[in-house]
Order: C-alpha cells, then sequence, then structure tokens
C-alpha cells in the first residue's frame, strides 16, 4: 500500500502546495481522499493516470476539498473510463452530486455509484474464505460468496449462513485521516490505535485561539491526539498558507509526539 500526497495546503494554495488529496494505492485499488482544484494537474506530475482512481472519499464539501471532482470526473470520461467510480461522502453528497452534474456541461458521463456515510466506519476488515467451512456448506463459487465477504448473511437452501460462519478477517493495517476539525472525541475515535494518523494541522500551537475560531487544529493539538490515541506515526497536512516552511509546524507537533513529520506535495509513503 502506498500513499501519494498530491495537496497538502489549506483553503489557499501556494506555489509549493496545493488543495488537500490524498491517494492511497492498494493492488487494483485507487482510493482519493478528497479533490481539491489542481488534483489533476498535480496527478500528472506525479505519473498517476487519472484512471487509477476508483473510488473518492469526501471528507466534507468546502471548496479546497472538492473542486477538483468536476474537472476529473470529466477527464475520466473523455478518456473513456471503463469502471463504475464510488463516490463516498457526508450526508447531502447525493444532491451535491446532483447539483453538480446539472451545474456543468459533461458532454460525455461516466457510470457512479454514490453513497452518503453516516457511520463512522464503512470500509470494513479484509475477509477471506474459509474454504473448508464453505465446502461443507455446499455453497458455489459466486454472488453468494462474495456477499459473505463484503460481511454480509445470507440465505442457502432456505438456512440462514453469517459471514463468521462461512469467512475470518485478516488484521490489516490503519490508517486515519481527520479533516478539518477541532479536537474532539469522534477524532480521538476514529485515531485510536492507527498505524498511520494523516491529521489536519492548519495553525502553530501560538495560534491556538485562531484555529478554534476557524473550526481547526493545532500541531499541538494533533501531536496530543496522537498521544492520546496511541498512533505509531502521525503525518500533518492542510497547512494554512501563512507558513512557508514546516519548522514551526513540526516543532510543535514533535514536543508531545516525538513520531510526527510534514507532508509535502508528492510524498509518497509505503504502508
Amino acid at each position: 500500500m502506498q500513499l501519494t500526497f498530491l495537496g497538502t495546503s489549506a483553503m489557499v494554495p501556494t506555489k509549493e502546495r496545493n488543495h488537500s488529496a490524498v491517494l492511497i494505492s492498494y493492488g487494483s485499488e485507487g482510493i482519493l481522499i478528497d479533490c481539491g482544484e489542481g488534483t489533476q494537474r498535480q496527478m500528472k506530475i506525479a505519473g498517476i493516470k487519472p484512471s487509477k482512481v476508483t473510488k473518492i472519499l469526501i471528507s466534507h464539501w468546502h471548496g479546497d476539498h472538492v473542486l477538483g471532482i468536476p474537472g476529473l470526473i470529466q477527464t475520466l470520461a473523455k478518456n473513456e473510463y471503463d469502471r463504475v467510480l464510488e463516490i463516498y461522502g457526508p450526508e447531502g453528497t447525493k444532491e451535491r452530486m446532483k447539483n453538480m452534474f446539472k451545474a456543468f456541461s459533461f458532454e460525455d458521463k461516466i457510470e457512479t455509484k454514490i453513497y452518503e456515510i453516516t457511520k463512522k466506519r464503512f470500509f470494513e476488515g479484509n475477509r477471506r474464505i474459509r474454504v473448508d467451512a464453505v465446502r461443507k456448506l455446499g455453497i458455489p463459487d459466486g454472488p453468494l460468496l462474495g456477499k459473505l465477504q463484503s460481511g454480509k448473511s445470507i440465505t442457502f437452501k432456505e438456512k440462514k449462513i453469517t459471514p463468521e460462519q462461512a469467512t475470518y478477517v485478516v488484521k490489516g493495517k490503519k490508517l486515519s485521516f481527520i479533516a478539518d476539525t477541532v479536537p474532539c472525541n469522534n477524532a480521538l475515535e476514529l485515531a485510536m490505535n492507527s498505524d498511520i494518523l494523516v491529521c489536519e494541522s492548519t495553525y502553530a500551537h501560538k495560534l491556538e485561539e485562531k484555529a478554534a475560531e476557524y473550526l481547526h487544529m493545532t500541531a499541538k493539538q494533533a501531536g496530543l491526539l496522537a498521544n492520546q490515541a496511541k498512533t505509531k506515526k502521525l503525518i500533518l497536512t492542510h497547512f494554512s498558507q501563512r507558513y512557508k516552511t514546516m519548522e514551526e509546524i513540526e516543532d510543535d507537533a514533535k514536543d508531545v509526539f516525538s513520531n510526527t513529520i510534514c507532508a509535502y506535495d508528492f510524498m509518497k509513503i509505503k504502508v
């Protein structure tokens, strides 16, 4: 698995930092976390084909996190994208996407599936089939096994079969992404026991009042969160344009959580 940071700025991009976007590459999956303005260009510079993207996860609908979506979809259509692009976002995403398709003239279209997420976790663990159990139950290859593998119960020969009976979960790596928030219990819950926590860090500690006013975190608050959550590694991102270098931000976080680095555009991290 690899993370590629395509944009690490906050609301206003700079010469060095684009709007928010991170690509998770894992096997055939290309999971794009947010898609700020200019993300397509960043992908070209990084040598990533737009068709690599299979899913877009929208953290929230601030412009600096989503303004690149229309252009990316247009490019995929022009390049005869032959997959179903899955788009996940908070409540209201279906209506916003519907309005987006109304607002722009898309000459070519791609197939999309849009999901509104109301629970904290929506990608379940990596389930594997229990071959002996499946043979004993007589379940054939096909959609039924697929449902079990996705964590859903099935009915076969008038009997209910649960995922626990026919599959097992392989423990993987935990990546957490926290965007545009003040410290809160949900952030702590999401970050708990992460192998990597990617967290917004818009301001340095001395601007804590400003961070609270604009509902953002400071670097020190991100470090404290990582500490409380027993995170293994903290990667800071979403920096205010006021910071030309990251020393102050990184030092603030390292005061309370030593295994911290600041992301930069085109940084790649292998997990």
